[in-house]
C-alpha cells in the first residue's frame, strides 16, 4: 500500500525540471499527493538553486547519494537522454517507483531490463512523453476504434523543430548532437507514440537517416556561436506497418524551423483526424474530424467541443505541465491500475527509433519484436 503524499527525489535539475512548462511547476501544485523532499545534480551548485527557489530540503551530488541518504517512494529521472537507461535501473534496483523522461533507454537490453525489474519489484514506472495523456489524443484513439473514420489508411506525423542550437537553449546544447542523442531520440519519439499510442504497435519500419550539416552553429543564448561537431543522424524520416495496409510517415529531425498545420493526420475510407499542438498554437482546435456523409448526403469538417472542468485530461494537462506523468503515476498507484504511459510502450517506441537507424544503414525494412 502507497503511503500518501508520496516523498519524490529528482535528478536532474535543468531545463526540463525548472522551465515554465517543466515539472517543478505542476509538482507544487500536486502536495497533497507528493512532496519534492530531495534533488540530486552532479552541478550541485545547480541543484542548491533549484533547491532554494522551489523549498526543496534535501540536496545532493549524485543518485548514489540521494539513494542511500534520502527516504523516497519516488524518483524522477530528468538526465541526459544517453544515461536514462542506466540511472532508471539503479532507481528500481533501490525499490522506487520511477517517472523517466523520454526515451526509455538507448538500448533494448537497458529497455528489457527496466520492464522486467519494474515488474519484478512491484513498483510502477511511467515513461514521457505524456502524449497520451492528452484529450485530444485520447479521443483519437476513441473514434478510430469506433470506425469514425473507417479502416485507416495512413498517417502523417510531424513531431520535430529547429534543434536547440537553432534557439536560445540555456545550456550547452553539444550532447544533443552527439552519438547516444539526436533528434530522433529527442523529438521523433513524440510522433512515434503519438501514433502507436492511437493506432496501436507498429509490425515493420523502413528509414532514412543521414547528416544534413556536420557542424552547427548555436544561434542565440548564452552559447551563441559555438560550433557543434555533428556526430549523429540530424535528419531522420521513417516509415511504419501497422498491417492490414496502414501505414505511418514520422520524422525525427533538427530541421523544422517552422511549421503549420496539424501535428498528426490520420486517413481513413471513410474520414480524416487533425491533431494540433494547442502549446504551440493556443488558438487550433485540440481536434478536426472529416467525415464523408457527415450528414446525408453532405461531407464536412467536425471541430468536437472541447471538454474541459475540474479533473479533466486537459485542466490536469494546463496544471500539472510536464508533471502530469507524476500525477497518472499516482492516479495509477490510488486506482491500483497500469500507466497509460507505460515502460512496454517506450520500449516499443525505443525498437522502432534502434530499428529505423539500422534500416537506413541496410536500406531494407524490418520486423519489430516488441508490442505492449
Amino acid at each position: 500500500m502507497a503511503r500518501f503524499p508520496l516523498r519524490a527525489g529528482i535528478l536532474g535539475t535543468g531545463t526540463i525540471a525548472t522551465s515554465p512548462t517543466g515539472y517543478l511547476v505542476g509538482l507544487m501544485q500536486m502536495k497533497d499527493e507528493v512532496i519534492t523532499v530531495a534533488a540530486a545534480d552532479p552541478v550541485v551548485e545547480r541543484a542548491r538553486s533549484v533547491a532554494a527557489q522551489y523549498g526543496i530540503p534535501e540536496v545532493y551530488a549524485s543518485l548514489d547519494e540521494m539513494l542511500e541518504k534520502s527516504d523516497l517512494d519516488l524518483v524522477i529521472n530528468l538526465t541526459p537522454i544517453p544515461v536514462h537507461g542506466p540511472t532508471s535501473l539503479q532507481v528500481l534496483r533501490a525499490g522506487k517507483h520511477l517517472v523517466v523522461e523520454k526515451p526509455i533507454a538507448t538500448t533494448m537490453e537497458d529497455a528489457d531490463a527496466i520492464v522486467e525489474l519494474a515488474n519484478r519489484q512491484g513498483v510502477l514506472c511511467v515513461v514521457a512523453p505524456p502524449n497520451m495523456l492528452q484529450q485530444n489524443r485520447i479521443d483519437a484513439r476513441r473514434l478510430v476504434r469506433e470506425g469514425a473514420i473507417g479502416h485507416p489508411c495512413f498517417a502523417r506525423v510531424r513531431s520535430s523543430h529547429g534543434g536547440p542550437a537553432a534557439g536560445a537553449w540555456p545550456l550547452d546544447p553539444t550532447w544533443f548532437y552527439q552519438e547516444g542523442s539526436g533528434p530522433l531520440f529527442d523529438m521523433g519519439v513524440y510522433g512515434i507514440h503519438d501514433i502507436t499510442g492511437i493506432l496501436g504497435p507498429a509490425r515493420r519500419v523502413v528509414a532514412f537517416s543521414g547528416i544534413t550539416e556536420k557542424v552547427r552553429t548555436v544561434r542565440a543564448g548564452p552559447y551563441a556561436g559555438k560550433k557543434i561537431e555533428v556526430t549523429v543522424d540530424d535528419n531522420t524520416l521513417l516509415m511504419l506497418d501497422f498491417g492490414q495496409s496502414t501505414f505511418a510517415v514520422v520524422d525525427g529531425t533538427f530541421n523544422v524551423n517552422a511549421a503549420k498545420g496539424p501535428q498528426v493526420e490520420i486517413f481513413g475510407r471513410t474520414g480524416t483526424i487533425n491533431l494540433y499542438n494547442t502549446f504551440q498554437d493556443p488558438s487550433a482546435p485540440p481536434l478536426e474530424v472529416f467525415r464523408l456523409d457527415a450528414l446525408p448526403g453532405l461531407d464536412g469538417w467536425i471541430t468536437p467541443r472541447p471538454r474541459g472542468g475540474p479533473g479533466s485530461p486537459e485542466d490536469q494537462r494546463q496544471r500539472y505541465r510536464r508533471a502530469i506523468l507524476v500525477k497518472h503515476l499516482v492516479d495509477c498507484l490510488r486506482e491500483n491500475r497500469r500507466p497509460v504511459t507505460s515502460a512496454e510502450h517506450a520500449r516499443h517506441a525505443l525498437e522502432i527509433m534502434l530499428k529505423a537507424i539500422e534500416s537506413a544503414r541496410q536500406g531494407r525494412v524490418l520486423d519489430l519484436e516488441t508490442t505492449f
